[in-house]
């Protein structure tokens, strides 16, 4: 009988969800997602086994950003012509935000806007997403996967914090860098986007957290855990999404290149770093174990 309620609770609950969301499209936040997962999950009388996965790995996620979120008023030093002008160097003077807005926007958005912001979108969605397939399919991998993002997010906080660097749609507006318009709030209007409350809107996101990009280093993630689980042709179809970030997000105004490269890097540097010392912790696991007779 409590089988049957948690999946007819699980059931409603998630035609509700996906009611809400299309009448008041908002952000996917890492709480409402596991929201919505949970329920999907009761609906197949797995909702417990759910929030035990995915519980801890959003609420050290909301934390990481609540943290993001005092960089502001811990270190108010903002940079901002150092990553101008190390853009400017890698592109031959030219600052390439500028560059791609010249060639793409057209003073209104256009369909290409909308595939770039909704892989900005997905920020959060598909980490949370692969952490699900790699609990259902490659279980023993599951908390080094949390681990190593989770390892890279706060590496990104740490760098924030002593390092707080505003992206170009900032500089611009502070009139540092020729006029650019931020892409991404354009299509934001567009497709009628609310803040829907949640505990992630109440946390106030850090505007001054572009060096490195997280957008940059999930996606990275994602590329190496696929390859290293699901083999080289699925990675090769998941690396569609890094490039449409790495590209829509300069386009968007969202960050600079140098943002996007520093990203990548710090995503290879963890994923490394995470499986160095998850192979240490298996070899001493291993050799305290007594050699049966």
């Amino acid at each position: 009988m409590q089988r049957k309620i948690s999946q007819i609770i699980g059931i409603i609950g998630t035609l509700v969800c996906l009611g809400i969301f299309i009448h008041e499209p908002s952000f996917p936040t890492p709480d409402k997602l596991l929201v919505f997962v949970t329920l999907i999950f009761m609906a197949f009388s797995q909702g417990l086994q759910a929030l035990k996965r995915l519980v801890p790995f959003v609420a050290i996620l909301l934390v990481y950003e609540s943290f993001r979120g005092l960089v502001p008023t811990l270190n108010k030093h903002v940079h901002y012509g150092s990553l101008i002008n190390t853009d400017k160097f890698l592109f031959g003077g030219r600052l390439p935000t500028a560059m791609l807005q010249n060639v793409l926007w057209h003073g209104h958005v256009q369909w290409y806007d909308f595939v770039f912001y909704l892989a900005y979108m997905l920020h959060f969605v598909l980490p949370i997403g692969l952490a699900l397939l790699i609990w259902k399919t490659r279980e023993k991998h599951y908390w080094r996967f949390i681990t190593t993002y989770l390892t890279v997010s706060f590496a990104g906080f740490i760098t924030f914090l002593f390092f707080p660097a505003a992206p170009p749609w900032l500089a611009a507006q502070n009139g540092l860098i020729a006029p650019i318009t931020r892409v991404s709030s354009n299509v934001w209007f567009a497709l009628g986007i609310h803040d829907f409350p949640s505990v992630y809107n109440k946390i106030s996101p850090n505007p001054v957290a572009a060096m490195p990009s997280l957008h940059a280093a999930y996606a990275t993630l994602l590329v190496l855990f696929v390859y290293k689980l699901y083999g080289k042709k699925w990675a090769l179809a998941a690396s569609i999404y890094p490039l449409l970030i790495f590209f829509g997000t300069v386009y968007m105004g969202e960050h600079y290149a140098i943002d996007e490269i520093i990203g990548a890097l710090y995503a290879v540097g963890g994923y490394a770093a995470v499986r160095y010392y998850w192979k240490r912790r298996e070899l001493k696991t291993t050799a305290k174990k007594p050699i049966s007779a």
